[in-house]
């Protein structure tokens, strides 16, 4: 494990996870080779340009990912590469699941994408529900994602 000088906090470089799988869920058509990179307008909250882009291993968290996107457009899951150091995502792992169950992870360095999963299951319209109220309540209570 590496440590990234400019916050103390430990990093990963994308070797040391070598032969772990990635996702990330999007409402974005992408095909294999293009990457998904910082700097575009989030999918969630104000839009703001996000400042990482946001990768897991597990489908379940690429799920959420992939259903609560913003846009009308069918939620999409990708296998993705990490071509730099990724960090443990604040916005789950310090407030929500602490030790990162959800094996949820960012970075400042762009994802490659190197296929989709065609076959996942998304949630059921009452788990959709509550964390889609979830969400608008934190929301309302001016409660944003992490960006640091």
């Amino acid at each position: 494990m590496k440590t990234d000088s400019t916050k103390d906090k430990p990093t990963e470089s994308a070797t040391d996870l070598s032969s772990q799988t990635f996702y990330h869920g999007t409402k974005i058509d992408l095909k294999p080779g293009d990457l998904i990179e910082p700097g575009y307008n989030s999918n969630y909250g104000k839009r703001k340009k996000a400042a990482y882009v946001y990768l897991t291993a597990t489908l379940d968290a690429a799920t959420w990912g992939a259903e609560l996107a913003q846009g009308e457009d069918p939620g999409r899951i990708y296998i993705v590469e990490p071509t730099g150091p990724i960090e443990d995502d604040p916005n789950l792992t310090d407030k929500k699941f602490p030790g990162n169950p959800t094996k949820s992870y960012r970075t400042r360095d762009p994802l490659r994408v190197c296929g989709e999963v065609i076959d996942w299951q998304g949630h059921s319209p009452e788990q959709l529900k509550t964390m889609k109220d979830h969400l608008e309540r934190l929301k309302e209570m001016g409660i944003e994602a992490i960006e640091d």
